[in-house]
C-alpha cells in the first residue's frame, strides 16, 4: 500500500463511514472524473503496456509445457486477452454488487501455474490426450471460481483463517516452484529438451539479453523507461530473434483475422487431483485481490477501511471469481486483480475508474483479432524466459515481503519451517508420495498445495501462547 503524508489524512465525520479517506487534491483526475479521449487513450495505453506481458505469458507457458497444437495455443490466448478485458471493465464499472468500482485492472493470474503445468502433464503422462486435459482443466476452472466468489462473502471469517502468514508463505512457494518452469523457458523450453539444443549458447545469449536489459532498465532514473522494461527487453529479443532467423510465422496463414469466442471449444471435465491444489491457490488469490483493491483505494485517494472499503473488496473478491468462471467457460485461465498498474496510477495521478474501461475496451479489441496473438506466439522460449525468470523471482520477494510484515516470533517460525519444507521437498522429491493413494497422492503432488495446506493446518491447531 502507498505511504501518504499524514496531514492529508481526514477521518469522516459521518457516523455511518468508519473510514480514513485522503484529500484527493493530488490526483489530476479523482475516481469519478472523465478524461478527454485523447488523454484517456494515453493514459490506457500506458496500463495496457504494464499488464499485457502478465496475461499473456501465463498460457504461453502452460501451452508450451503441455504441447499444445499452435493453433489451439493462439485460440487460448486471445481468450486470455478477452476475459481480461471483460473482467476489467466489470470491476471499473461495478454492476450491481460485482467489482470494485476503482480503476481495478483484472488478466490471467501466474499463481496457478504450477499446479496446472505439474497436474496437466501427470494427466499427458498418464495417456490422456491434450483436448481431454484441457478440457479437464477448464472444468476446474470453473468449479473453482464458485469458490472463491462464496469467500467474497464470507470474508471476515475467512481472513480468520488465512492469515498474512500463510498468505506469505503461499506466495513465497508459488514464486520458488516457478522459478523452474522459467530456467526451462530460458534454455529453450520442452521442445529443445527434445531436440537436443536445450541450453544452447544461442538459447541462453536469448534469455540472458533480455534479463540483463531488465535489470539495467529497472536502475535508470527515467521513470518511464523503468515501468515499460519488461516490454523493451521482450521487443530487442524479439528483434534479435528475427535477425537470427528464428521467428516462424508460418501459423500465421492458418489464424483467422477475426474470430468469435467458442464456449466450451474443448468440451467439459473434472479431476479432483488437479482441483484441491487450484483450491488452495483461490483462496490466497481471494485474499492477495483484497490487498491490491486496498493498495488501489488507497493511491486513488479512497477509503482504506470501514464500509466503503469492505463493499469494494467484496465486490473486487467477487469480480476475480467471475472473470475465473468465464475464463474456463471461454477456454482460459485463471485471472485475478494486476498489482502493478497501481504504478502507472501513482506514475500519471489518473485513478479515473473510466480509464479502466478504456483499457477493458482495447484488451477485447486484442482478444478478437487472434493474428495478434500469433505474432506474440512466434516469440521464441528463450525471450520469455528472460522475463519470466525476473517475474518469477518477483513473486518470491512478494512472499517474502508479506512475511516481513508479521510478526515471526517461535510459533510463526516453525510454520513457516515446516510449510517451507513440505512443499518444496515433494517439488523436489515427487517420489516420496508415490506409495499414497491415487488421489491423495494427486493432491499432494503440487508444493504449492501440500505448503499451503500445512500452513493451514499448523496455524489452526497450534496456539498463539
Amino acid at each position: 500500500m502507498a505511504n501518504t503524508p499524514p496531514e492529508q489524512h481526514r477521518v469522516a465525520s459521518n457516523a455511518s463511514e468508519d473510514a480514513v479517506t485522503v484529500d484527493a487534491t493530488e490526483l489530476l483526475y479523482e475516481l469519478n472524473a472523465r478524461p478527454k479521449p485523447l488523454t484517456a487513450l494515453v493514459v490506457a495505453f500506458q496500463h495496457l503496456m504494464s499488464m499485457i506481458v502478465g496475461i499473456i505469458t501465463p498460457p504461453l507457458l502452460i501451452c508450451q509445457a503441455l504441447q499444445v497444437p499452435a493453433t489451439d495455443t493462439n485460440l487460448i490466448i486471445s481468450m486470455s486477452l478477452l476475459i481480461s478485458g471483460i473482467a476489467t471493465f466489470v470491476q471499473c464499472k461495478r454492476v450491481g454488487p460485482v467489482g470494485s468500482g476503482l480503476l481495478t485492472v483484472q488478466g490471467t493470474s501466474f499463481n496457478f501455474l504450477g499446479p496446472i503445468i505439474g497436474g496437466g502433464t501427470a494427466m499427458i503422462q498418464g495417456g490422456a490426450s491434450v483436448e481431454a486435459v484441457l478440457a479437464a482443466i477448464f472444468g476446474v476452472i470453473m468449479v473453482g471460481s464458485f469458490a472463491e466468489m462464496l469467500l467474497s462473502r464470507l470474508l471476515p471469517l475467512v481472513r480468520r483463517v488465512i492469515t498474512p502468514l500463510v498468505t506469505g508463505i503461499v506466495v513465497l512457494l508459488i514464486g520458488l516452484t516457478l522459478i523452474k518452469v522459467g530456467l526451462i523457458s530460458m534454455g529453450g523450453g520442452y521442445a529443445a529438451m527434445n531436440d537436443g539444443s536445450f541450453a544452447s549458447y544461442a538459447n541462453l545469449f536469448l534469455s540472458i539479453t533480455v534479463l540483463a536489459i531488465i535489470i539495467v532498465l529497472n536502475r535508470v532514473r527515467i521513470t518511464w523507461l523503468r515501468t515499460s522494461a519488461i516490454i523493451i527487453a521482450l521487443a530487442v529479443g524479439y528483434a534479435i530473434a528475427a535477425w537470427q532467423g528464428r521467428l516462424d510465422f508460418g501459423d500465421l496463414s492458418t489464424v483467422a483475422f477475426f474470430q468469435l469466442p467458442m464456449p466450451l471449444h474443448y468440451g467439459l471435465d473434472f479431476s479432483w487431483g488437479l482441483f484441491v491444489p487450484m483450491l488452495v491457490i483461490y483462496l490466497v488469490t481471494s485474499l492477495e485481490a483484497i490487498g491490491d483493491i486496498t493498495a488501489t483505494s488507497a493511491v486513488s485517494r479512497q477509503p482504506v477501511s470501514g464500509p466503503i472499503w469492505l463493499a469494494r473488496i467484496k465486490g473486487g473478491v467477487l469480480a476475480n471469481g467471475l472473470g475465473s468462471l468465464l475464463a474456463g467457460l471461454f477456454n482460459s485461465f485463471p485471472s485475478s486483480v494486476f498489482s502493478q498498474n497501481n504504478g502507472v496510477i501513482q506514475l500519471t495521478g489518473v485513478a479515473s475508474r473510466y480509464i479502466g474501461m478504456w483499457v477493458a475496451g482495447l484488451l477485447v479489441l486484442l482478444g478478437l483479432f487472434p493474428v495478434v496473438a500469433g505474432v506474440i506466439q512466434a516469440m521464441p522460449e528463450p525471450v520469455l524466459g528472460g522475463a519470466t525468470i525476473v517475474m518469477f523471482g518477483s513473486v518470491a520477494a512478494a512472499g517474502i515481503n508479506i512475511l516481513a510484515s508479521t510478526q515471526l516470533d517461535r510459533r510463526a517460525l516453525l510454520i513457516l519451517a515446516v510449510s517451507l519444507a513440505m512443499g518444496l521437498g515433494v517439488s523436489q522429491v515427487p517420489e516420496v508420495l508415490q506409495n499414497l493413494p491415487d488421489v491423495v497422492k494427486s493432491i499432494l503432488s503440487s508444493g504449492v498445495a501440500t505448503g499451503g495446506l500445512t500452513a493451514m493446518l499448523l496455524n489452526l491447531v497450534l496456539p498463539e501462547r
